[in-house]
């Protein structure tokens, strides 16, 4: 054990801080390597085993020019459950997780739910886990996405329809009682401010939109919403903070009413809701 873990600190120790390098030190060896919990923090002697040196290589390799570690272990935590993340897909952020929080209170014990730009399916599957009496639909313009998604439903034992659709472009003969979204909201002028991390690795289809039409998603999903949306049905959506002023007007020039924004657990306006 204290071999992997010397050979992990001579690969990464000058790019990771301290705190960092603990925590990929464990998920390499815990979660990738396949070693107990218990020999980890025993520093058990390991027995020699030329696979797991050529997968930790491999891996330190992987880390060592950038890539994320969700990518490298190939999963990560998400509301209480573990979701397959590569490249196909965004990894699962905190502040996704408290938007799918707010979506479960606020649930009845039945009803029908569409998670637009599902990626990951880490929404839909959460919440199909959640709330057990909802249907859950998620949809994704990415074959990719999708299969990631689908993989993560079954892994987690829900049964979500995933479907291909361009949310720009589409209909839909299903009614509604929750339509959700985390919609690709980082505006282009916003990429000098963003880790190299996220702008080398993560999928830019499910991250940027033009300066130009920055609520472009936005817009669509509330005018679907309009159209699917059962009375009284709501709309949840994570949104930037920069925009937040733009959204609520947008939303209630669309007819909505009673929107409510909720601030992220590091103070930021990140999700909104409103009701048809």
């Amino acid at each position: 054990m204290k071999r992997l873990l010397a050979r992990i600190d001579d690969a990464l120790g000058r790019r990771y801080d301290a705190q960092e390098l603990e925590t990929i030190k464990r998920a390499l060896c815990t979660e990738l390597l396949g070693v107990s919990a218990l020999a980890f923090y025993t520093k058990e002697t390991l027995a020699p085993d030329t696979k797991r040196d050529a997968l930790l290589e491999s891996a330190l390799e992987r880390l060592s020019n950038g890539e994320p570690l969700q990518y490298v272990i190939g999963s990560t935590p998400f509301c209480g459950l573990t979701f397959r993340v590569d490249s196909r897909v965004l990894i699962p952020r905190p502040e996704t997780a408290e938007l799918v929080e707010w979506v479960a209170q606020d649930a009845a014990q039945t009803g029908s739910l569409l998670d637009v730009g599902t990626g990951s399916g880490c929404i839909a599957v959460s919440l199909a886990h959640r709330l057990p009496g909802w249907k859950v639909q998620g949809w994704d313009i990415s074959d990719g996405a999708l299969e990631v998604a689908r993989e993560n439903s079954r892994l987690n034992g829900t049964q979500v329809e995933f479907c291909k659709a361009d949310i720009l472009n589409a209909d839909s003969d299903c009614r509604f009682d929750v339509i959700v979204s985390n919609p690709p909201y980082v505006m282009e002028s916003e990429k000098s401010q963003m880790e190299d991390t996220v702008l080398e690795f993560e999928p830019h289809l499910a991250l940027f939109v033009s300066d130009s039409d920055p609520l472009l998603f936005y817009k669509a999903i509330a005018a679907f919403g309009h159209r699917t949306l059962n009375t009284g049905g709501r709309l949840y959506f994570e949104i930037n903070p920069l925009l937040v002023e733009e959204m609520k007007e947008m939303l209630m020039g669309a007819g909505y009413r009673d929107v409510e924004v909720r601030n992220d657990i590091f103070g930021k306006p990140r999700m909104i809701k409103a009701i048809l």
